[in-house]
């Protein structure tokens, strides 16, 4: 017989003062229930309860069993309860998980936001290690994987939470020693900074974009903040998000380069679990991804303009 079964009724039998009582109260047959308290006996190699003719008493084993039983039932039961509504409740863990260039830019920003907002979640935030498996995140113990582009894979679930734009730029220093660009055959004549990730840029607006091979190199990085170094100090032309070089284009350290042609925006996914339903922990930071986002480029277009 099922042990926490033959707890509930020795339980139900010691605050009833009767096998009878404990029946009604759990809608079992009082021979169930008296066949439970000697199952219990039997594992337990004590007598639990003196038997009369009129009624029942707990031995010494059976009242402090009967302690513990109770407590455990009651723990048991506020442990199920508390499992069973984590689901409903934005508190716990997120284990999120990101490209190092996302993390080390403003997402780093929305993230301690985003723990300060909701201080009932405990933020596990990492940076790199991404698989090329998309799925992989999930058996690493993350809940939310972070990727800037699309994906289609049916063992997650994908939502777009922003759209990065990239501008090619260059330093006012550069443009007036070797001039400014103004048709993509020209890129040609003129030093370019590339990120080891994308041996070629993709530019132009929407279904006119067209990739674009790079073929001056003149200096090459993981790291975007790398890059935005060595542009502001003239040494090329470098295809960089907006938000590492936002100050630099508003201080007009760095000017745009191809305006006319223009740059597409990069999608911001988050990528977690499949499933009907969504934790709570996860809709929530979806929805605060989202909406700082929103914000955060809202505010600096008002500063740009």
């Amino acid at each position: 017989m099922d042990r926490m079964s033959l707890m509930q009724s020795f339980v139900t039998v010691a605050r009833s003062g009767s096998f009878s009582g404990a029946a009604r109260a759990l809608n079992f047959s009082g021979s169930l229930v008296s066949r439970h308290v000697a199952e219990l006996e039997r594992q337990l190699g004590v007598r639990l309860v003196n038997r009369t003719a009129r009624s029942i008493s707990l031995t010494e084993a059976g009242i402090r069993y009967a302690e513990f039983a109770a407590r455990i039932l009651k723990e048991i039961e506020t442990e199920w309860a508390s499992i069973s509504h984590l689901h409903d409740r934005a508190e716990g863990t997120l284990s999120v998980i990101a490209p190092q260039w996302l993390g080390s830019l403003a997402l780093g920003d929305a993230m301690a936001a985003f723990a300060i907002a909701h201080p009932r979640i405990s933020v596990r935030f990492e940076l790199g290690g991404l698989s090329d498996r998309i799925h992989d995140f999930l058996d690493d113990g993350f809940d939310v994987a972070l990727h800037p582009r699309d994906l289609r894979d049916s063992s997650v679930r994908m939502k777009r939470v922003a759209a990065l734009p990239f501008v090619l730029c260059a330093s006012e220093d550069y443009l007036a020693r070797h001039g400014t660009p103004t048709t993509l055959d020209e890129l040609a004549d003129h030093g370019c900074l590339v990120h080891t990730d994308e041996p070629q840029w993709r530019l132009g607006r929407g279904r006119t974009a067209l990739p674009v091979r790079v073929r001056n190199v003149v200096y090459s990085s993981n790291s975007y903040l790398a890059l935005q170094k060595a542009v502001t100090h003239g040494r090329g032309l470098a295809l960089l998000p907006q938000m590492v070089v936002g100050d630099d284009l508003l201080s007009g350290d760095l000017r745009p380069v191809l305006p006319q042609i223009g740059v597409p925006e990069r999608p911001l996914n988050a990528i977690y679990g499949p499933g009907d339903t969504v934790p709570r922990k996860v809709s929530v930071f979806l929805e605060f991804l989202s909406a700082w986002f929103a914000e955060t480029t809202a505010e600096r277009c008002d500063a740009a303009g």
